[in-house]
Order: C-alpha cells, then structure tokens, then sequence
C-alpha cells in the first residue's frame, strides 16, 4: 500500500508578496482554504494579497499538504489538499498573567484525500515543533467538536448565542456610571485596541487578537479589503473619560422584523457591559437583538428587570487548549488556594505523560515532576486524568467536580478532587471573544 510520503508532499513556508501580489505557493494556499471553509474566493491581485499582509503581520506559518500526483481538469498542483496554520498570541491563564500560545488555525482536508493520515501528519508534527521550541500550550477553535480531542484538547472555554426581544421595552435594574457615544467603526482601531488590551489582562481565557480577527470586529471584513457599510459602532466613557469598551453592530429586516446583531461587544468594567446593553436596547425601530459570543456567566441574566426576555438559543464550545508542557503550564498560571496535589497525566503523543505534584503556595504553584525508580510514571497519583481533561480543567472553565462526575477524571486519595477544584477556581468567569 502507499505510504504518506509516496502519495504526498508537506511544505511549511512563511506567507510572501512580492511586487504587490501574494507568491503563488501564498495564493494557492489561500485558494484552498477558502473553498474548504465554504466561502467565497477573489482571484483579484489586491484582494488576496489584503489576506496575505494580515497573515504576515501575525508571523504565520502555513503548512499545506500536496498531492505529488495532479490529474488533467483538476485545481493543480498550486492549491494543496490539505491546510494547516500557526503562530504565537497571548492566553490570560488568571490573575493577569499572560503565557505565549501556540494557535492553531485554518485546518482543513479536502474530502477527496480524507483518511489517508493528512489532518495527523499535520497536526502531531506541529504539536511535536512546538513542545520543543518551549510553548507550554497550544489552543485552536473548532468549528465540529469531534475531531480534535484525540490529538490531546479539550474545550477549556464556552460561549453562548444570546437573543433579546424588544417587542416590549428592555429594561435594566441598574444603569452605568458612565456614558456612551456612537462611534464610526472605521476609525475605531487605536482606541478599540486599548479596550481590549485591558479586557485582556482582566479576563482569564482570553486570547490576544490576530490581524483578520480585527478586520472582521471593526471593518466587518471577512476576506477582502472594502468594509461593510452597514457596520455601526459606539464606545463607553467611564466617569472619568477613559474609553472602557465598545460595541460594533448591523441590522437587517427579517420578514416583518429587524434583528439587530452584536459583531463585537469588549468591555474592561462592569460599567462599560451594562452602558453598551443600555444603548443596544433602546434602538429604536429593532425587535430582536442576537449576539454569538456572549458569556457563560453573563450579567444581564441578574440585571436585565423582566430576564425572559432573554433566551439562549445555543451554546458551544469555544476555545480548546492542548497542554504540552504540563510543568510550565501549571506553574504559569495562579492558585486560590495552598495545597498539594499529584496528578498522573495520560497522553497517548507523549508530550504531557507523567505523574506532577503540583504544590500552590501563596497564590504561585510549583511542580515537580515524578518518575519511578524503574523510569515508569510514579504511582500514587491523586487524581488520574487524560491530558484533554487536563486541558478543560486548567483554566478553571470546567468544573473538575463535574468532569470526575462523567467519568473523565478518577479520584485516588479522598479529598483530592475538591483540593484541585480549590485550587483551580478562578478569580473572575472564564471567556473570551477571540476566535482563530
């Protein structure tokens, strides 16, 4: 039968232009996941290259997988069967503490070459690169949730899509301390980017911005380079003056009604959630506001007067992290607690396998890593986990009580899983609004 390597080539380069147009290994590469995610593709020069500058500014690597066989009428041997993305962006693991990611993104196989061992080359030889250049997580959002705990993720942040009907006034309890003012969104950046630096460092789960994120946020520019028209925007003033969020939104009639959609809200205070919450609902002429990226534990739930008119039509995963180096990752972030706890983790790459005695003290953890006199992983663990589960639980987004109630993380001394449930909890809700 023939191997991986008869039947295909994999290329790692960086994305390039070149006298003002993308190189043609960029373009195709582009062409190609385009078509997998379903979305229209531009073959103008401008346009693609517009997409080739913003994956340059983020220092992307592509990894693209090509059939070293092209038949007569087919894409050819520019476009690749399978594509895979990289680079590095901040996660706030707690307490401001901010830890360099490795970010997964556009990965896709064309359904005529599914099965043939593309998305695991792709992903296990990235994970492989970058455990050891040092990165102590990685992180990719999914857009099926089947596919990636096996390579070791675990969703460790959810989100939820939200509705409100306005066919009745929406009222609040309470009302900010600051004040609000509508903005144009195409000259927002500077001062959008200050707000989400601060959103940034205060929220545990968040993942610094990428070029095409903000595209999409302030321009509503998806692919391409002309901003959408119909994108609105308006900032929050605290009482003092300094800008502490945004929101950017559009609406369209829906039959006999207009649905005002929420593309970004980002706020660095309380103030700041419910003065933009205040503005979206006293639009006039609007009967239903839906936002995609809402929080779990969303305010509005306890400070919205009549709450009904709020309803969660659907919430999912959102970003899923990959420990790689159980060590750094456990000592970067913070504890809420002292305790001791030893945890035997199992990952079927070998990247993260081990038994580690986490030791929190004074809000900071130590680790140590245990291995028997024969080299084996030391016995004695209290809590056994798969590497997945360790990557749900890491941030404190999901309940360790919980996940030992599905089955997915078994108890070996009494009292352990609630001393890393302590330890774990965080000091403010697990989200984030960066998707990659």
């Amino acid at each position: 039968m023939p191997s991986f390597d008869h039947d295909y080539e994999l290329r790692r380069f960086a994305p390039e232009i070149v006298d003002g147009a993308a190189t043609p290994a960029t373009a195709g590469w582009v062409a190609a996941e385009r078509l997998a995610f379903h979305e229209t593709h531009h073959d103008d020069p401008e346009t693609v290259a517009a997409e080739a500058r913003r994956m340059i500014t983020d220092d992307r690597e592509l990894t693209g997988v090509y059939a070293r066989e092209t038949r007569p009428g087919t894409l050819g041997a520019d476009q690749p069967v399978g594509t895979f993305v990289s680079f590095t962006k901040t996660l706030n693991v707690g307490g401001g503490r901010l830890v360099d990611a490795h970010l997964i993104s556009d990965v896709t196989v064309r359904p005529t070459h599914r099965r043939r061992g593309i998305l695991r080359r792709m992903m296990t030889g990235d994970l492989h690169r970058a455990a050891e250049r040092g990165a102590a997580v990685a992180a990719l959002t999914a857009t099926e949730a089947t596919i990636y705990r096996r390579f070791g993720f675990g969703p460790a942040t959810r989100q939820r899509t939200i509705s409100m009907s306005k066919r009745e006034p929406l009222k609040l309890l309470t009302s900010s301390r600051g004040t609000v003012e509508l903005a144009d969104p195409t000259t927002l950046g500077p001062v959008a980017e200050a707000v989400f630096d601060a959103f940034h460092a205060r929220t545990t789960g968040s993942v610094d911005r990428h070029a095409g994120h903000w595209s999409r946020m302030l321009a509503g520019v998806d692919y391409g380079t002309k901003p959408d028209p119909n994108l609105r925007a308006a900032l929050h003033f605290s009482p003092e003056g300094t800008p502490d969020g945004y929101v950017t939104y559009r609406s369209a009639e829906r039959g006999d009604d207009v649905v005002l959609t929420v593309v970004d809200l980002v706020t660095a205070s309380d103030d700041a959630y419910l003065g933009l919450w205040e503005l979206l609902a006293s639009i006039d002429l609007v009967t239903e506001i839906t936002w995609k990226a809402a929080p779990i534990d969303d305010v509005l739930v306890h400070a919205l007067a009549d709450n009904r008119h709020l309803t969660v039509a659907r919430e999912q995963d959102h970003v899923w992290l990959r420990i790689l180096d159980p060590v750094a990752a456990l000592e970067a972030r913070p504890y809420a607690a002292d305790a001791t706890v030893t945890l035997r983790v199992h990952d079927r790459l070998g990247l993260a396998d081990g038994t580690f005695r986490l030791t929190a003290s004074g809000g900071d953890g130590t680790v140590e890593r245990l291995v028997g006199p024969d080299g084996d992983p030391a016995q004695g663990a209290d809590v056994e986990l798969d590497v997945s589960v360790l990557a749900s639980c890491y941030l404190g987004g999901s309940d360790v009580v919980t996940l030992a109630a599905a089955g997915l993380l078994h108890e070996h001394a009494p009292g352990a899983v609630q001393r890393l449930r302590t330890l774990l909890t965080p000091e403010r809700s697990v989200y984030g609004v960066t998707s990659f």
